[in-house]
């Protein structure tokens, strides 16, 4: 997981991946992105950078299918989770789980930077 990116963390950075392990989110990878630490939750994942000293959010939040990551896109039958041949319907459970997983992991990684600045 971290050994792909060889990069020792420090202590700020530890707390934000403990309070994301407290609120339910697992750590995962993938292959094509190993430069990135994975979280997920309830099916849906986001990629995380621990350089320069701190952790961001990579990209948006998607959901995870195959060995990959589905973004949320609006078509005209409504909004789905899509990735190459892969469509996941976004139902209002879905999304409200969506909603969640952005709050949660803003809050949890944005609070706790700028708590370090």
């Amino acid at each position: 997981m971290l050994d792909a990116q060889q990069r020792e963390l420090n202590a700020e950075q530890v707390a934000v991946l403990e309070s994301l392990l407290k609120a339910g989110f697992r750590f995962v990878t993938f292959e094509r992105y190993a430069r990135y630490l994975g979280v997920e939750r309830d099916g849906l994942v986001a990629l995380l950078e621990t350089g320069a000293g701190n952790i961001k959010q990579f990209g948006q939040v998607g959901y995870h299918v195959g060995e990959g990551i589905a973004m949320l896109v609006e078509r005209t039958e409504g909004k789905a989770f899509v990735w190459k041949g892969e469509t996941v319907a976004a139902t209002p459970e879905l999304l409200a789980a969506y909603e969640r997983f952005k709050s949660d992991l803003r809050r949890l990684v944005e609070g706790r930077a700028g708590k370090a600045q």
